[in-house]
């Protein structure tokens, strides 16, 4: 029993070798080889990089969407070393940000203020509304510079597979919002997935008796795009979409 026993441990420490050797660590010959592997990597992540207050700095850089554990380490590392002021100038936007941007009460996007800027401009047409599902495609359209009309951010799209409901939506303010202003033409521009086209339905199911006019954006061959590239459904698609000259 106590052979099995030092060999079990014995593989333990080779198990260790390998990998730190392969991750490049020098083995530390000092710690004792009595624990199990498990164990001794656990303990090697609690161990911290440099300092405590640089470890939770590179830890809230990774809640960041596409940021993991190295692209954090190096944007640390950046801000530390070569960019201290503009990292201070970065971190009061983000305070502010953070404290001052708000939900905007009319359509849902953004906004300093209460009303956005886009639901107070009178130069925009009140009888066009843009559903969409988050501000960045506020953001999108407003890049086209080809809409004045007015928009309304779900705030996502119907997902029964992640539990998003109707009522995690903002649908039943939609729906009194065409009730109470007349709307002559209600552009649903959700995305093109599977959620996207069944909140779309939804919402046209739902807001149909109050609005005379319900279009979708179009959807087919991108611009620049060849047809032997693209794929049956969305070719399909562009038969469908198709208009005159």
């Amino acid at each position: 029993m106590v052979l099995k026993k030092h060999v079990k441990y014995k593989a333990f420490s080779r198990q260790k070798q390998h990998a730190e050797h392969k991750n490049g660590v020098v083995i530390d010959t000092i710690r004792p080889h009595f624990y199990s592997y498990d164990l001794y990597m656990k303990l090697k992540k609690e161990d911290t990089l440099l300092t405590a207050k640089f470890d939770q700095l590179v830890k809230q850089l990774r809640i960041l969407p596409g940021v993991g554990q190295k692209s954090a380490q190096r944007m640390a590392l950046h801000l530390l070393t070569k960019k201290r002021p503009q990292g201070m100038a970065l971190a009061q936007a983000l305070d502010e940000a953070m404290r001052d941007i708000v939900e905007c009460q009319r359509c849902h996007s953004f906004s300093d203020e209460a009303i956005c800027p886009l639901c107070q401009d009178p130069r925009r047409d009140d009888g066009l509304l843009c559903v969409v599902e988050t501000a960045a495609d506020v953001m999108a359209i407003e890049q086209t510079a080809g809409y004045r009309g007015r928009y309304f951010v779900l705030g996502g799209h119907l997902s029964p597979l992640d539990g998003i409901s109707a009522d995690d939506l903002n649908i039943d303010q939609l729906v009194w919002r065409v009730k109470q202003e007349p709307v002559a033409e209600l552009i649903l521009a959700t995305g093109t997935t599977v959620e996207g086209q069944t909140t779309a339905h939804f919402i046209s199911e739902a807001v149909n008796r109050h609005v005379s006019k319900i279009t979708r954006l179009a959807q087919g061959v991108p611009m620049g795009g060849e047809l032997e590239y693209l794929d049956s459904m969305t070719l399909g698609q562009a038969m469908q979409n198709r208009s005159f000259l």
